[in-house]
């Protein structure tokens, strides 16, 4: 796979992004436990099961100090524990390149603020269904992890 070869963004990560969200698309349906588009799918009644290896695993670099970027977030069964992942699951991404990203985590991690992705636990990653949505034009680089099951 070349570098965004489907998609033409002028955005190396974008691309890339765009590529590993319709590859994930082809295996599972894709929806987030927290977002505004769960929020109406749940007003709605909808619901979303997968089976298999259904997630590439991305860690995203900030442009000027090329640091990992870490996201933060809350499940809304508990607000009040607060936690970050260098790790996501990349939900959406829009013509304009924004995307939709989910935290990653391993559920028997307790450090809920790692200090680097080498100190986060990773065997196994975990959908935590704790979305946010970025400006992909602020990386400079996208690592991207094998295939993992993180949904089930």
């Amino acid at each position: 796979m070349g570098c965004g070869k489907d998609f033409e963004t002028g955005n190396c990560v974008c691309d890339i992004l765009s590529e590993i969200v319709e590859a994930q698309n082809d295996v599972i349906e894709n929806c987030c436990d927290t977002s505004c588009e769960q929020s109406i799918s749940d007003l709605l009644g909808e619901t979303d099961n997968g089976n298999g290896l259904d997630t590439v695993p991305v860690i995203l670099y900030c442009k000027g100090d090329c640091k990992p970027f870490q996201g933060y977030g809350a499940h809304p069964s508990n607000i009040g524990y607060v936690v970050g992942s260098f790790y996501f699951r990349v939900k959406k991404v829009t013509d304009d390149c924004c995307a939709v990203l989910e935290l990653l985590r391993d559920p028997g991690d307790e450090d809920p603020c790692p200090k680097n992705p080498v100190d986060q636990e990773t065997k196994p990653l975990r959908a935590t269904g704790i979305c946010m949505t970025v400006d992909l034009n602020c990386f400079c680089h996208v690592t991207c992890l094998p295939a993992i099951n993180a949904i089930n």
